[in-house]
């Protein structure tokens, strides 16, 4: 978290620092729910603090781990979005910044996972619906099993309309009428 030790007392800084470690390790442990590893999550604290881009080595100093780690931490926080890999003229390293704008990285993300699992889902219950369908015109079918499965197909069905209506809300994610919504703080 390189900053100027000239413009502030040792006081100030052990200060700032605290504060900075405290959200960091927050952030870090919370990072869990985008499948993140807390050093990971504590990488992008640091990215977050940090007053410029960073280089891996910069982050492998300022963290004390290993280029590789770095390197495997960014290559996670880049394909997630939260991080960026930005140019700087006179620069042949590579520099990251994190992502500032939350909201993004957070419908990006959910919208991606969500919409994964819904497609699973619905793909999976419109098979057992075919089949539940196939059964019932099945001269074969006892009543007692018609019955279950006339039970059965309903709970589907009702699961199949929430995956449905999940569907058109990562739609809203992911064209950003979300925010229409439930509008971004400012």
């Amino acid at each position: 978290m390189a900053l100027d030790q000239k413009q502030w007392s040792e006081e100030e800084h052990d200060v700032v620092q605290r504060i900075r470690k405290r959200v960091i390790e927050v952030v870090g442990r919370n990072m869990e729910l985008y499948g993140v590893t807390l050093s990971t999550g504590h990488l992008y604290g640091l990215l977050f603090f940090a007053d410029k881009p960073m280089t891996l080595d910069e982050m492998g100093s300022e963290m004390q781990m290993s280029k590789t780690s770095m390197s495997t931490g960014v290559r996670t926080l880049l394909d997630l979005n939260m991080v960026n890999k930005v140019w700087e003229k006179g620069s042949r390293k590579d520099l990251y910044e994190v992502e500032y704008d939350w909201y993004q990285t957070f419908t990006d993300y959910f919208a991606n996972e969500w919409r994964r699992a819904v497609e699973s889902n619905l793909q999976a219950l419109r098979r057992a619906m075919k089949e539940i369908e196939r059964l019932l015109e099945a001269p074969d079918t006892s009543e007692f099993i018609a019955d279950v499965l006339k039970k059965d197909l309903e709970k589907i069905r009702q699961a199949d309309r929430y995956y449905r209506w999940l569907d058109r809300l990562i739609d809203t994610m992911e064209d950003g009428s979300i925010f229409d919504l439930v509008p971004r703080e400012t």
